[in-house]
């Protein structure tokens, strides 16, 4: 088997909500949308973003665990550049989500995070290093 991801798929409380947040917050556009169900949002050329209503999840997957904190996964939006990072959270703060401002790392990137409504944490960054450099080229960033 090769090493490949093509669909994230995240157990979400009220799809609406995420809707709201992903489409009229952040500007994504959907590829599909089965509305109060699932919604997917292409989010490279051969990844897809899936959120699923939880019941929906639970049905075909089985149970999933509940507690306090975030989920214990967190996505990741990469940026060519430091400014870059702040204006996606600044549109992420816009959008409602709750922001832990970027600040510089001790691996020496760039970054913050944001919180969706059902607590996912997107990290923001900008990574000079190769693997992040090879990343922005690769979504057409030079």
């Amino acid at each position: 088997m090769d090493a490949r991801i093509t669909f994230v798929t995240l157990a979400v409380a009220d799809v609406a909500a995420s809707r709201r947040f992903y489409v009229d917050g952040l500007g994504w556009l959907p590829e599909f949308e089965a509305p109060g169900e699932v919604l997917f949002f292409r989010v490279a050329s051969s990844v897809t973003l899936s959120l699923w209503s939880r019941r929906g999840f639970e049905a075909e997957v089985g149970p999933v665990q509940s507690g306090a904190g975030a989920p214990p996964i967190t996505l990741a939006h990469n940026m060519p550049d430091r400014s870059g990072v702040d204006e996606v959270l600044a549109q992420a703060a816009a959008a409602g989500a709750q922001v832990d401002p970027a600040r510089e790392r001790e691996w020496g990137g760039y970054s913050g995070y944001f919180s969706d409504p059902d607590g996912f944490r997107w990290e923001v960054a900008f990574n000079p290093g190769p693997i992040g450099v090879d990343l922005m080229k690769a979504a057409g960033f030079a």
